[in-house]
């Protein structure tokens, strides 16, 4: 257990960020499963914009990798085009 204050504060620092992230990437997730139910072109074309700022909202907090966000917004361009 840590024994200084400091390291206490980021204890509880890197708790309240780490619950953060995970609430963030797992509500990113769930959008781009919703997404890639979808197969109606318009309602895609209009919830794809959405759904791209999220990623890259992910990428620029660190939350994923910015390669990782790059190819999630490639795979959900495809899909849109092949609908």
């Amino acid at each position: 257990m840590a024994n200084h204050k400091s390291a206490l504060k980021r204890i509880r620092s890197n708790d309240v960020k780490r619950l953060r992230n995970r609430y963030q990437h797992k509500t990113a997730r769930n959008v781009m499963k919703k997404f890639k139910e979808l197969t109606d072109k318009k309602e895609a074309e209009k919830l794809f914009p959405e759904v791209v700022s999220m990623i890259d909202k992910l990428a620029k907090k660190n939350i994923i990798h910015d390669n990782k966000a790059a190819n999630l917004k490639s795979n959900m361009a495809k899909h849109v085009a092949a609908l």
